[in-house]
């Protein structure tokens, strides 16, 4: 695939450098509602026993980020747009159909995420929080399409700091025992519940639909440039931008987890997100349950957000449709409120979709891989060998976790 030859943006390319903001965009996925269920739930149910999940999990995410954002830096194109070219009808169609699932998979426990937080802070009934969660993420995007994409990262980067301080406020009244929590960077299993548990937490972390966003939010940042110097120095500003992201977004996730396990071990209920929350409550106080709520409702509004932008993006490139954004969250948001209306346990209803997110994963990361490992694609940026290796690694133990999860699921193994 020839590479596109658009006017370089010399003159503003220092300028822009100074400027990261793309991989905290992505970064919001990382710090979802999914997550929150999913590792608060491992935490709670087996103290330490998963960290090396989130550990790893995360390696990866930094890994696949990386790529993500350099795909869309050296070609100019995001990686559905690169697969809607190279794909046949039927296939470029199919390929829509999964990504769609798992983008509506993740906007759904999102807006699910914040309607729960809203029911803890205020007792808003949690059909009306779904609304009131998408008419605020409607608000956000509607800050985007208006005021541009730095405005958007910018209001993301402030909730993403709220997220921060909502759920890593807890460890400094209840630390974790830092023995236990080194041993669970020693990777095994106890059953069934906790490999479904890991494939959750995996899900809720190498997100699909961050990895098809990232290349559109990079290259819609910084726009393409033909002077390969250029997109060299870009390139190497954006490792910074996705290590400090992720760096972050890991730190937070593994907070979750220790707080769960220093806190909530063997309290009845803490299987659920409410049930957890007023543990949290109980046991630290109700300032710091407060702010554990105020955190949860940052992450559903922010990351429904970033999901519903990474539909547009998924449905552009493939399908070569766009559709306004507001208009989609409207039509993605009748999932979310159906399964509210239903009265389907929300914490469960998170943690299954983290589940179906991990299945999603290999159709996002292996074109990922093999379009940054080829020079036709990628010319002088093509992933070094040991980038290669990393990448294909990563791929190998995410779909490997998914065979055995279906394994002992079938098999009904404990």
């Amino acid at each position: 695939m020839a590479i596109p030859t658009l006017k370089s943006p010399a003159p503003k390319v220092w300028s822009r450098l100074l400027l990261l903001g793309p991989a905290f965009v992505a970064a919001i996925a990382y710090v979802d509602p999914g997550n929150v269920a999913a590792n608060l739930t491992a935490g709670a149910n087996y103290g330490y026993l998963l960290v090396w999940v989130l550990v790893a999990a995360n390696a990866m995410a930094v890994l696949v980020q990386y790529q993500s954002a350099k795909l869309g830096l050296a070609t100019g194109l995001s990686l559905p747009e690169i697969l809607g070219k190279r794909l046949g009808t039927r296939r470029r169609r199919a390929y829509w159909v999964q990504a769609e699932v798992v983008a509506g998979a993740t906007d759904m426990a999102e807006v699910i995420g914040g309607a729960v937080a809203l029911n803890l802070l205020f007792g808003v009934p949690l059909l009306l929080g779904g609304v009131i969660v998408g008419v605020a993420s409607m608000l956000l995007l509607a800050l985007q399409s208006r005021r541009g994409q730095k405005s958007f990262e910018y209001a993301i980067l402030v909730l993403l700091l709220i997220i921060a301080v909502g759920f890593m406020a807890g460890l400094f009244v209840s630390p974790p025992d830092a023995g236990a929590a080194l041993g669970g960077l020693v990777p095994r299993f106890e059953g069934t519940d906790t490999v479904l548990l890991a494939a959750s937490m995996l899900g809720a972390t190498v997100m699909p639909h961050a990895i098809y966003l990232h290349s559109a939010l990079s290259r819609d940042r910084h726009g393409f440039s033909s002077d390969p110097l250029v997109r060299t120095r870009l390139i190497r500003a954006t490792r910074v931008d996705v290590v400090g992201a992720l760096l972050l977004a890991g730190v937070v996730n593994i907070s979750m987890l220790l707080l769960a396990a220093s806190s909530l071990r063997g309290i009845e209920g803490t299987d659920t997100i409410a049930g957890a929350h007023a543990a949290v409550s109980a046991a630290l106080g109700p300032a710091i349950g407060a702010i554990f709520a105020v955190g949860l409702l940052a992450s559903g509004l922010a990351s429904t957000s970033v999901g519903c932008y990474a539909g547009a993006t998924i449905m552009g490139g493939l399908l070569k449709v766009r559709i306004p954004l507001l208009t989609r969250r409207v039509v993605t948001l009748i999932p979310a409120l159906i399964v509210l209306g239903a009265g389907v346990e929300p914490t469960l209803a998170l943690v299954l979709s983290q589940v179906l997110l991990s299945f999603g994963i290999p159709f996002a990361l292996i074109p990922l891989i093999r379009l940054t490992g080829r020079r036709d694609v990628m010319g002088i940026h093509t992933d070094s060998l040991p980038l290669k290796i990393a990448g294909w690694v990563s791929a190998t133990l995410i779909v490997g976790l998914n065979v055995v999860l279906i394994t002992l699921t079938v098999a009904g193994q404990s």
